[in-house]
């Protein structure tokens, strides 16, 4: 057995847990401290056939960072910043590197890592280059994917490689999907290879950045201003996020501000950054005017400080429901959560219908906020033992299977992982998931990485 790994009880307990509810106690942990430990590490589990499952910070959704089969490799202690090149605008760092940590770093050199997943002080660089985090800025700058250009990954075999993108503006060598190998790894939940290393593209900080909170006496008539905004041309926002009204419960309660807009029904936030011009704040209080908005309700954050206050508001949520389905693991419940996504113009027929089978199933409202900008709720239900979670996931698969008619996802931004690996046939196709296959027996033929995840 290799020196990092420990079988001790206490310690694999320590590792059995992440966001999805689940509790999976692996037989044993390991925890390196560079990318050598790691590649002999994964050659003694390929030798021996050991099955090996990388982790981060363990904030997953999806239980992709949780294992009750073999090896957890807890990669939090390759944790440095190798180097931050604020001409060429880019980083290179380690997996265990902490997203938050490594962006207040940034912050010193006026630069910016647009991924920002609601986790990101706990989440690592390597999780969230493993399953392709987002946030809410994702409306304007795109997901974890966009930003990375080149990967040190540690194969099945033990073979430690570095990919990089090929940086062509044209490229007809072969087939798409064998172009650019960075992408084989980004969002592959730990199934392909094990991200060690990782180089980023790096965005000057804006100059300032404003937040709105808007709220709406009905949610139609906030979902129709989440449509307008992204229509209209005259604001430019990086986020647009709706709270349902169980969700603007919890966030005014975090706030302290529990009579804040008492007539509100929802909520929508919105942010724009700007190069040091003031933020165009007559026009998006015109267009929530427009839209049934109760103005005088509205509420600026501007500045860091502020936008900070924001961010712990939006946070409350997901912590306040990961907290409630704590609460009935021993029971068989947990939270539940959906990260589905449709075509922005969809949200609201989507919301409705996903609210009728809720209220045909008999079982309680969930709370929905999220990325509404991009088409991309939440839906966090509460169950409270086994036969509430059976009927809470039935009503999932049935949310799910709309979902795809109108042309969405069954997942947007938290990745398949071990729980919604039930739902992706009912997305990919057959010859989808045998591609998916026979990628995952190229690069790792005994399949000994992260069982169970995706596929």
């Amino acid at each position: 057995m290799h020196r990092t790994v420990t079988t001790d009880e206490d310690v694999r307990r320590a590792f059995a847990s992440d966001a999805s509810g689940l509790v999976l106690v692996p037989e044993g942990v390991a925890r390196p401290t560079s990318a050598g430990e790691v590649v002999e590490l994964v050659k003694e589990a390929a030798a021996s056939g050991t099955p090996i499952t990388a982790a981060g910070g363990q904030t997953s959704t999806t239980a992709a960072s949780i294992t009750d089969t073999g090896l957890l490799l807890s990669l939090r202690g390759l944790d440095r910043v190798i180097d931050i090149d604020p001409v060429a605008r880019t980083a290179r760092v380690e997996a265990g590197v902490l997203l938050g940590e490594f962006k207040r770093r940034l912050a010193a050199d006026g630069l910016l890592f647009p991924p920002d997943p609601t986790s990101e002080e706990d989440v690592t660089i390597g999780g969230a280059i493993a399953c392709n985090a987002s946030g809410a800025r994702t409306l304007r700058y795109g997901a974890t994917r966009v930003h990375v250009t080149a990967l040190r990954v540690a194969l099945a075999t033990g073979e430690l490689v570095e990919v990089r993108r090929p940086g062509l503006e044209k490229n007809t060598a072969g087939y798409a999907l064998a172009q650019d190998a960075v992408d084989w790894f980004v969002g592959s939940e730990g199934t392909l290879g094990i991200v060690v290393e990782a180089e980023l593209a790096l965005l000057p900080s804006p100059a300032r950045v404003v937040g709105l909170a808007i709220p709406f006496r009905d949610e139609g008539a906030a979902l129709g201003f989440v449509v307008a905004a992204r229509l209209a041309t005259n604001v430019l926002p990086r986020c647009i996020e709706y709270f349902d009204g169980l969700a603007l419960d919890i966030a005014r309660a975090a706030r302290a501000e529990t009579a804040w807009a008492p007539a509100a029904a929802g909520m929508v936030y919105v942010e724009e950054a700007t190069d040091g011009d003031d933020p165009p704040l007559d026009a998006w209080l015109e267009l929530a005017e427009g839209h049934d908005a109760i103005a005088d309700d509205v509420l600026v954050f501007d500045g860091d400080s502020a936008l900070r206050d924001a961010r712990r508001m939006r946070h409350a949520v997901p912590a306040h429901m990961n907290e409630r389905g704590a609460q009935y693991r021993q029971a068989g419940g947990r939270k539940l959560s959906t990260d589905w996504a449709v075509p922005f113009r969809k949200l609201a027929d989507t919301i409705a219908e996903a609210r009728r089978l809720v209220s045909d199933a008999g079982i309680p409202m969930p709370v929905i906020y999220g990325h509404a900008g991009s088409g991309h709720p939440h839906q966090n239900f509460i169950a409270e033992d086994t036969a509430s979670r059976e009927r809470t996931e039935a009503v999932i698969e049935a949310t799910l299977r709309h979902v795809l008619a109108v042309g969405g996802t069954v997942s947007a931004e938290h990745g398949i992982g071990k729980v919604k690996r039930r739902w992706l046939p009912l997305q990919a196709s057959a010859q989808q998931l045998a591609v998916m296959r026979a990628v995952k027996r190229e690069l790792d033929p005994q399949g000994i990485l992260a069982p169970g995840n995706v596929i």
